[in-house]
């Protein structure tokens, strides 16, 4: 039986939410909230399961994996009392054959972790009967802080993504190249919480050393090893109340992983040399160059510990799927290093644009400071800027017909792309599989080919 179509006029339509994890439960109520609807929140199957017999529902959105009742049996146990209840299963990628068989059980859909919000908002609206012209208009993206450039429309969605998910507590997972600016991200995610008043921690899990990273982390005792001269707080007490963003988070080994996911499931830790429990409210976003996926695959990076960070992944593609970007950044780190207003010639422009960017923005920015130092003046020749750079754009060779190197390169990843999406049905979660990269990145990429012209759907 299909739900009755609800009346349109009335924006405060009761969704009740179920999850054991406090992060999740915040993403999707406040999102859920900015789109008019009235939220209930549970914390367990059996909590879930008492408000649907007090109170009237909707619509209910439960994850699969909670302790007690899983969501599969909360799911059964309600369409018992709630046969025409419509219910959307949250899942990890290894709970997918469960949800599927769930849709036996009465399960209109199944969503999977991280959360894509915009499929979030469909399969919400299509559940309760609204029409799409009843959604909430898109946020339009806050004003950026001086020094953010988002002129590429992909960029625009990151920082727009990223306004959507500040208010909430829940833990943000940003992937993406290194030097494609992922500490950025993180910080605007920082500013534009509830917690902007509160501290932003950052600590470079690959800059730091395996058996001081603990400590860094969490803090010491004195005498709690061969150098430990004084008692010392960690990163984690001293983000308490803030924000701690750990970078390069694959970097962290297995025996730390385990105690990184304690934190991360009720904000508990001890010092190195310490029995004593402690606790630091702290919202926590991690950041890797990394596929995860593929980390857990291998063994390297724990599967639960990876469930934890990623409630929600933003993806922050490379400079070179920015184009856009390239001379505002340009022109941008060419101001910070130079007294006056230096600007670029035509053809120091035309080299910016043709290079290819491996090491991003990064780059970019090193090869301005480079390029003020050996101007002396306010006009940036492409002699001044590397030499990688005045070569960007021609072959090995000596030619320089065609597209540049790096537009080429991305023209093969594209017809690679569309390709493998095509032999696989266009299912999304497959063809990223395949390809060996996240499903947020191909999501990123199908959406820049369909600005494009190109057919990213099945017709």
């Amino acid at each position: 039986m299909t739900p009755r179509r609800v009346d349109e006029s009335r924006p405060d339509i009761p969704v009740l939410i179920v999850d054991d994890d406090p992060g999740q439960r915040s993403l999707l109520a406040t999102y859920l909230q900015g789109q008019g609807f009235a939220v209930i929140t549970a914390s367990s199957g059996d909590e879930a399961l008492a408000i649907l017999e007090s109170r009237p529902v909707r619509m209910m959105i439960s994850d699969v994996r909670m302790p007690g009742l899983s969501g599969l049996e909360t799911l059964r146990r309600a369409r018992l009392k709630f046969p025409i209840l419509p219910v959307l299963l949250v899942t990890a990628y290894a709970d997918i054959r469960d949800a599927v068989s769930a849709m036996r059980d009465g399960a209109v859909n199944y969503l999977q972790k991280p959360i894509d919000l915009e499929e979030l908002r469909e399969s919400v609206f299509q559940a309760v009967g609204l029409s799409p012209a009843m959604q909430t208009a898109r946020p339009d993206l806050p004003d950026l802080p001086p020094g953010i450039v988002a002129q590429n429309p992909l960029m625009r969605e990151v920082f727009r993504e990223a306004a959507l998910i500040a208010p909430s507590e829940t833990r943000v997972l940003i992937t993406g190249e290194s030097g494609v600016g992922k500490e950025v991200v993180a910080d605007l995610i920082h500013l534009w919480s509830p917690r902007k008043s509160g501290p932003m921690v950052k600590v470079n899990c690959a800059a730091i050393p395996e058996t001081l990273l603990e400590s860094e982390l969490f803090g010491h005792e004195k005498g709690a090893f061969t150098g430990a001269a004084s008692q010392r707080i960690g990163r984690f007490e001293e983000a308490d109340g803030g924000t701690i963003l750990l970078d390069e988070v694959a970097e962290m080994s297995p025996a730390l992983q385990a105690k990184l996911l304690r934190v991360t499931e009720d904000g508990s830790f001890q010092r190195v040399g310490s029995n004593q429990e402690r606790r630091a409210n702290v919202r926590i976003l991690a950041s890797t160059n990394r596929n995860l996926d593929r980390e857990v695959e291998a063994g390297r990076f724990r599967e639960d510990l990876f469930f934890r960070l990623n409630v929600v992944e933003i993806y922050v593609p490379p400079l070179r799927e920015r184009p856009e970007d390239i001379l505002p950044l340009a022109q941008l780190f060419a101001g910070q290093f130079a007294q006056g207003h230096p600007r670029l010639s035509a053809a120091a422009a035309a080299a910016l644009q043709a290079y290819d960017w491996p090491g991003n923005v990064r780059e970019l920015r090193n090869a301005m400071e480079r390029a003020v130092l050996m101007a002396r003046g306010q006009i940036i020749l492409p002699e001044h800027l590397p030499r990688r750079i005045q070569q960007g754009g021609v072959e090995a060779d000596g030619e320089t017909e065609g597209a540049p190197r790096g537009r080429r390169m991305e023209e093969v990843e594209r017809a690679t792309i569309l390709q493998t999406l095509r032999e696989n049905q266009y299912n999304r979660t497959e063809t990223a599989r395949v390809l060996g990269i996240s499903r947020r990145a191909l999501i990123y990429k199908l959406r820049r080919y369909a600005e494009q012209g190109f057919a990213v759907d099945p017709e």
